[in-house]
């Protein structure tokens, strides 16, 4: 049996703990976001090889976080 990594224990990236750090109101928004859906964002982001291509997508995510979707939503 596989044993899933939970949210919590899952390291966010360098560039979405900045913002969340930085802007409470994403954090929040973040935080009301189910599990599956704040994993998505972190893997989303975190595939990227380039810090530069990190930063763009944690940026480009604001909003969606912000209007409490999911990345494909």
């Amino acid at each position: 049996q596989v044993a899933f990594k939970k949210v919590t224990e899952r390291v966010l990236p360098d560039e979405l703990r900045r913002i969340l750090d930085e802007r409470e109101d994403v954090r929040q928004a973040f935080e009301k976001l189910t599990p599956g859906r704040q994993r998505l964002y972190i893997m989303h982001i975190e595939s990227a090889k380039q810090a530069k291509t990190r930063e763009a997508r944690a940026q480009a995510c604001i909003p969606t976080i912000l209007a409490g979707k999911g990345l494909r939503e």
